[in-house]
């Protein structure tokens, strides 16, 4: 009872540690448990252009997107005709530099990056904010218009969060107050100005707020300037906010390229310069797409996978990660069912024969092997040969068999039977060899149970082992196979009736 109870204990571990694992991988990791699943990768690209001064060099520097929450930079390239490219972190912030000794004419560069969304990706949130933009001079209007505004505000407010909130939509009312249409028509004539005058006000309550440039992520976008918006800090939290919409919850579709007041473009040597952004949705299968996102994270899970060995070899383990899955149809249908077979697992070497020649072929080609084999084997037992030379005999008949038919059906053009030299050989010639024992022994009928058994059961095999969605599975999340172990375990402890045996002992119950 004893070995019982823990035979039950290591099968079911078994299994729960598979499924945590791939519970892991598909929540944490964003594997696909299906091999259609497809997610979007979206493609930003930054278009720099310039003129060029006379007999100077040039020198380009544009601001980076650092990272974000909910998404992740897995790539990103710059593409440049003969300038030199170098990435420098200033005070924290990432620049990518272009220089060149000469330029003649108008010149383009570009810089592009993929995104995807991560739920689960998440950055550290300071409250770090640039003093530059907010302590300037301004004039006694807009002081007065300002300071009767906030006054006004600041009573109905409870937080920096709802302040902002408040102070935005009280510049998008209808009929704003006289104050608001004062600073409105004078200090807000573009949105950069608007978003600017918002942090200028903001600031002055001595509320945490930086600005920002984004971008929302919406497909087939040309020649776009970033989104002016603006951050306000509140409970160890940074709060986005659209100048014209209000506080943004989710901001999943909205990609942050630029925060604080630094200059998204310096150039020296240039004129004329500016930078316009594309934003482009790609659809990519999900696997491919969380293994570029490993590529970043470095997962530990991930470095010591099957990912990171040659395709040739990968190959490889994609068939042999389906064997597990041939011997539990095998066990099943000889414990459960009580099938007989010709031998424990020939059916699972047959199964993987038919992979490569096709079901039907297979099939046929088989029956033709060992027909052929027996016929042979029943002349070599009357030479009363000993048991290793008769099994060697056998083996270089079925060789010989499997050399002609292989020539015949590439005359009579039949293509799929040349691939015949998949089958097993070794166990072709001991499939013969046991058959006909057993023709000796217990007869034909034995023969025909035995062998149609074994059919049967690499039959059902091979649809296991081609099915593409456990073919995925198996190959996505080779940690099923400890599952697949728990479950033949716990088979293995099975010694009920069978269905057949049910079938046989039919009578005694009528």
């Amino acid at each position: 009872m004893k070995l019982k109870n823990n035979i039950i204990i290591f099968s079911f571990l078994l299994i729960i540690a598979a499924l945590s694992l791939m519970t892991y991988k598909i929540k944490y990791l964003n594997f696909p448990l299906f091999q259609d699943e497809t997610v979007n990768i979206w493609n930003i690209e930054a278009k720099i252009t310039f003129n060029a001064r006379k007999e100077q060099s040039a020198s380009i520097s544009m601001t980076l997107p650092s990272k974000q929450d909910g998404l992740m930079i897995i790539n990103e390239e710059s593409s440049s005709a003969n300038f030199g490219y170098s990435n420098s972190f200033i005070n924290g912030l990432k620049k990518g530099n272009w220089t060149k000794r000469e330029v003649q004419g108008e010149q383009v560069l570009y810089y592009s990056i993929d995104v995807i969304k991560d739920p689960f990706f998440k950055v550290e949130q300071k409250d770090e904010i640039d003093e530059r933009i907010f302590r300037k001079e301004v004039s006694t209007a807009f002081a007065q218009a300002s300071t009767s505004l906030l006054n006004s505000i600041y009573e109905k407010s409870a937080n920096g969060v709802s302040f902002t909130s408040l102070l935005i939509k009280e510049f998008n009312l209808k009929e704003p107050s006289q104050a608001t249409t004062m600073i409105k028509n004078n200090f807000m004539k573009t949105n950069k100005q608007k978003r600017d005058t918002l942090v200028q006000l903001i600031d002055k309550m001595e509320y945490k707020v930086r600005t920002i440039g984004a971008l929302y992520l919406k497909d087939r976008q040309r020649n776009i300037e970033l989104t002016h918006m603006l951050e306000v800090f509140y409970k160890d939290k940074w709060h986005l906010f659209d100048i014209n919409k209000g506080e943004i919850s989710k901001n999943s579709n909205i990609f942050i390229w630029q925060r604080g007041s630094q200059y998204l473009l310096d150039a020296e040597g240039v004129r004329n310069s500016d930078v316009r952004f594309s934003v482009t949705k790609n659809i990519v299968p999900a696997r491919s797409a969380a293994l570029s996102k490993d590529v970043k994270n470095q997962n530990t899970l991930l470095d010591f996978s099957l990912f990171v060995l040659p395709n040739e070899a990968q190959n490889t383990f994609k068939l042999l990660l389906l064997v597990p899955l041939g011997a539990l149809v095998v066990v099943i249908m000889r414990v459960f069912v009580g099938i007989k077979t010709s031998g424990t697992f020939m059916p699972i070497l047959l199964s993987m024969a038919f992979i490569e020649t096709q079901l039907l072929p297979g099939i046929l080609m088989f029956i033709l092997v060992v027909t052929i084999g027996l016929v042979v084997r029943s002349y070599l037992s009357y030479l009363n040969l000993l048991l290793v030379a008769r099994i060697s005999a056998v083996l270089i008949v079925v060789v010989g068999i499997m050399a002609f038919v292989a020539i015949l059906s590439q005359k009579l053009g039949l293509q799929y039977a040349t691939s015949i030299t998949f089958f097993p050989i070794i166990i072709l010639a001991w499939t013969i060899e046991r058959m006909s024992i057993i023709w000796e022994e217990d007869g034909p009928k034995e023969v025909l149970l035995q062998g149609s058994g074994s059919l049967l059961v690499s039959i059902l095999a091979f649809f296991a082992m081609t099915n593409s969605v456990l073919s995925f599975i198996t190959f996505n999340f080779p940690e099923v196979l400890l599952a697949v172990l728990g479950v033949i375990i716990l088979l293995g402890r099975y010694s009920g009736y069978r269905l057949s045996e049910l079938y046989r002992f039919k009578s005694m119950v009528d």
